[in-house]
């Protein structure tokens, strides 16, 4: 195999489905582990779970983050198994490698008087302050990604139904429900906000940015920061996701439904929201329990 990189590049996107970002990670931890592999005096199909190991543990002495050893364990993982059935290597050492266990960090979250504070403040009527009311309103009804709301088309909104078609990791696609404020931010975004940034070259993109391409996704986490530093609020915009997904389950959504509303593949990225329900899980305790 005279570049492994091509064609396991092309492997993780059309096959495996993965992100631009993803790909880019794996990559980058291939050129490192080649790199040690040119090192050692060896080849590819000197591939096996000592010499993996080895590349893992100078990572480790470099001060790498767990994440990071973590993510190229994953890497290393899909390269061997994509050079095992190209016929690279006789046997696929990936099964062999243990990644490090995570410190899950909890995540932060608005309580519902903060959410409310923060979308019920007044915004001014220009392009980009009525973007930025429908950008933070939609963000916390619908629970999308940046990224994910960066991508919506105009077809994508489905006014007779109250919900958006959204394209998640993997292409995977899910339909999300809309509430009626971020309903209204976004009426009001498509008849005056969006008319006055629109260009010929603007096509079907849903949000503008102010030369009306595409928004991009660092100027709509700058819009949320603004508009929640404006709150007083100190939070991120991911922050809203969180924030959405935990106050469905304090209100008492099931956490099936709350993995399908995030697009999430496994429920165990979920199931980190629980934790904030404890108020109403002690609640539910104290009325339902006969020893209570």
């Amino acid at each position: 195999m005279n570049n492994p990189s091509e064609g396991f590049a092309a492997h993780l996107s059309g096959e495996l489905g993965r992100s631009q970002h993803t790909v880019r990670g794996y990559l980058a931890d291939l050129r490192s582990l080649l790199g040690h592999l040119e090192e050692q005096g060896l080849e590819v199909a000197d591939l096996d779970v000592p010499v993996v190991r080895g590349w893992l543990s100078r990572t480790r002495d470099e001060g790498a983050e767990r994440s990071t050893i973590a993510r190229r364990v994953a890497a290393v993982r899909a390269f061997t198994r994509y050079l095992h059935r190209e016929g690279v290597l006789a046997a696929d050492p990936g099964p062999r490698l243990s990644a490090p266990t995570q410190r899950r960090t909890l995540p932060t979250v608005l309580d519902e008087a903060q959410a409310e504070a923060a979308l019920s403040r007044p915004v001014d009527d220009t392009p980009v302050g009525v973007r930025r009311r429908a950008v933070v309103e939609l963000l916390y009804a619908t629970g999308v990604r940046v990224a994910e709301l960066c991508a919506l088309d105009l077809a994508d909104v489905d006014r007779a139904r109250d919900t958006i078609r959204v394209l998640g990791k993997g292409d995977k696609e899910r339909t999300v429900p809309v509430g009626a404020p971020a309903l209204d931010a976004l009426d009001d975004w498509l008849a005056t906000g969006r008319p006055a940034l629109a260009v010929r070259a603007s096509g079907t993109a849903l949000f503008l940015g102010a030369r009306g391409g595409r928004l991009n996704v660092r100027r709509a986490r700058e819009d949320v920061h603004a508009h929640l530093r404006a709150a007083g609020l100190d939070a991120a915009p991911h922050d809203l996701r969180h924030s959405a997904a935990t106050h469905l389950l304090n209100g008492g959504a099931d956490l099936r439904s709350v993995q399908e509303f995030l697009g999430h593949a496994s429920p165990r990225s979920t199931q980190i929201y629980t934790h904030v329900s404890a108020d109403r899980l002690r609640d539910v305790y104290r009325r339902a329990h006969p020893r209570a």
